[in-house]
């Protein structure tokens, strides 16, 4: 029973070659929830670096006035 619940796993989708830069909002706010909260990495299916580096271009996004720090 168990091999049919079993989820597959994410990969990183920065590893596979795609970035993720502040300037591009589309992508930032894929990271973000509906309350504006940086998503966690077991949502996101980032690595521990990439997930880092997508906090901080959250955070310089968030700076910038791109996105806002509360919706």
């Amino acid at each position: 029973m168990a091999e049919f619940y079993r989820k597959k796993k994410k990969i990183c989708q920065m590893c596979a070659g795609k970035d993720v830069d502040y300037k591009d909002v589309a992508i930032v706010s894929k990271y973000i929830n509906d309350k504006g909260k940086i998503m966690p990495r077991r949502m996101t299916g980032a690595c521990a670096k990439h997930q880092r580096y997508i906090a901080k271009q959250i955070k310089r996004a968030r700076f910038m006035a791109l996105i806002p720090f509360v919706k």
